[in-house]
């Protein structure tokens, strides 16, 4: 090899080990660059979430804070658009939706899900939890959990829990204690724990859509209805049935869901994203629904709704238990953790 053809390879080789050199360096920026930008890069959403509550309250609060936090997270290449006031529908209309992939998310009753899931109707036994601090130990357990995770084979992904506190009997008639109930026609959610329950307290369920109590009300073709203090409040149930007796009968908490058809198309990462929203937005609606139910309290005294209070539950309870030993073989494992997280 000549001076000169070596004074060639060695200028090329010198040009090689540069170039290896920025290509590093070039590398390394690229990255850097895309760790922060990642979030905002690729395809590009925008889900419908219902609800079946009024603007403001605290679950459609929830879900707006999702909303909020999806968009924040994604840098706002995923929008979740929040339809409040069954806009888009009753809850079991929707959750066949959801179910379909019509609907993206949605955000219901889990006594709304026990024709959909059956291990849902647990939630509609009575008395199963003593306080919302138990129920929500249980709702944060290892079980709890795994009930998020079955509603797959039901063709829908389980992303959070939200509060709903205690549901009371409301009535049309005086409603002073379990023998008031007698005869009574109740509106329930529709599934057969509910229409036991009922049953078994001597009164008769009449099933039937949220959005359709009030006229019900109003036109007599039921006494009486059951629900929290803001879903009492904000549904202007409170105007018809004046009657209300705070006995506590159930603790239902919301769920709020996501198609299984539209999390199948879902990078990892978006799952991931989807999934810390819902779980963070939790925090905002517990507090939102804490704040929002003393003020429903405070307005309901003010509208002079006659409030019982329930001194001594052991009547109550005493006359449900035919109703717990007849499912517990359904949910024992189940109601072994509830028990577990008292």
């Amino acid at each position: 090899m000549n001076k000169r053809t070596w004074g060639s390879v060695l200028a090329v080789s010198m040009l090689a080990i540069i170039l290896a050199g920025c290509s590093s360096n070039t590398k390394e920026t690229i990255d850097s660059t895309n760790a922060g930008a990642s979030a905002s890069e690729g395809p590009k959403y925008t889900f419908r979430l219902a609800d079946t509550h009024p603007e403001g309250y605290p679950t459609v609060v929830g879900d707006r804070k999702f909303a909020e936090l999806v968009n924040e997270k994604s840098g706002g290449r995923i929008k979740v658009e929040v339809f409040p006031a069954s806009q888009l529908g009753e809850e079991k209309a929707v959750i066949e939706q959801v179910q379909l992939g019509a609907i993206e998310l949605t955000r219901v009753s889990t006594g709304a899900m026990g024709g959909f899931n059956k291990e849902y109707e647990v939630f509609s036994l009575p008395y199963i939890f003593n306080s919302d601090e138990h129920l929500w130990k249980f709702l944060e357990s290892d079980k709890g959990s795994a009930l998020l995770d079955s509603l797959e084979s039901s063709r829908m992904k389980g992303l959070a829990y939200y509060s709903s506190g205690a549901r009371n009997f409301y009535s049309t008639k005086p409603l002073a204690g379990i023998a008031d109930m007698k005869g009574l026609k109740v509106r329930v959610i529709q599934n057969k724990v509910n229409i036991d329950l009922m049953e078994a307290l001597g009164a008769n369920a009449t099933p039937m859509a949220y959005g359709e109590v009030f006229g019900a009300l109003q036109t007599g073709v039921i006494d009486a209805a059951e629900n929290n203090y803001p879903s009492y409040d904000t549904s202007n149930h409170y105007q018809q049935a004046k009657n209300l007796i705070l006995d506590q009968h159930q603790r239902v908490p919301e769920v709020l869901l996501i198609s299984k058809i539209t999390w199948d198309k879902l990078s990892d990462a978006d799952k991931k994203i989807i999934s810390e929203a819902a779980q963070e937005s939790v925090a905002t609606q517990r507090a939102e629904w804490d704040r929002f139910e003393k003020q429903s309290e405070e307005k309901i005294k003010a509208a002079g709704v006659t409030i019982t209070e329930v001194t001594d539950f052991t009547p109550w309870r005493e006359a449900v238990k035919p109703v717990i030993e007849k499912y517990r073989a359904d949910y024992s494992d189940i109601l072994d953790a509830i028990k577990k997280a008292e």
